[in-house]
């Protein structure tokens, strides 16, 4: 193990913090908030695993 990557690490709670918003969107009925919150999830998540194939094509991981 080489050390904590605290991009990544942001990445990961940046998707847990909006998976938990689309849980307040569920309970608060608001398919706005819902949709905000996925698209934000889709993003950061694609972001972080494009993110990650760099990283590993450069031998950085």
């Amino acid at each position: 193990m080489n050390g904590i990557k605290f991009n990544f690490l942001f990445l990961a709670i940046l998707a847990a913090f909006s998976i938990v918003g689309m849980g307040f969107s569920l309970g608060a009925r608001s398919a706005i908030g819902m949709i905000v919150c996925l698209i934000i999830l889709i993003s950061v998540m694609g972001y972080g695993f494009s993110t990650k194939k760099k990283y590993r094509e450069s031998g950085k991981l």
